[in-house]
């Protein structure tokens, strides 16, 4: 069994939820229900279907999970992208929150990669 905690993408992915919320917590209040939703949504689903992959058996469901995770990582760098259009985070922020997501998708990828190879 895979101790999720101890993957380095994981760790990068949960630091990177945590940056989501604090980041959300000065858009609009109006946006609650809407992209902040989506946004928070996103960002926790990265490491949580990490997680949850790492309690199957194979290598095969492992990376099913690994590209669930993946998936919720470009939509959460379109949030971004969206949001700093919008006005709500402000350019440098944006960018250090995109370098982030792009790392983190890089290592998912690569795990990825490696695991079709066993």
């Amino acid at each position: 069994m895979r101790d999720f905690k101890r993957y380095e993408v994981w760790q990068k992915s949960h630091k990177l939820t945590l940056h989501i919320f604090e980041v959300t917590k000065s858009f609009p209040s109006e946006e609650k229900f809407r992209i902040i939703s989506q946004m928070q949504r996103a960002s926790y689903s990265v490491p949580s279907n990490f997680a949850e992959g790492c309690g199957r058996s194979s290598d095969q469901d492992f990376n099913r999970f690994i590209q669930m995770s993946l998936g919720s990582a470009h939509e959460l760098e379109y949030f971004v992208i969206l949001a700093t259009d919008l006005g709500f985070i402000e350019e440098t922020k944006s960018s250090l929150l995109l370098e982030e997501i792009n790392m983190v998708k890089k290592q998912l990828f690569s795990l990825s990669q490696k695991l079709k190879k066993l």
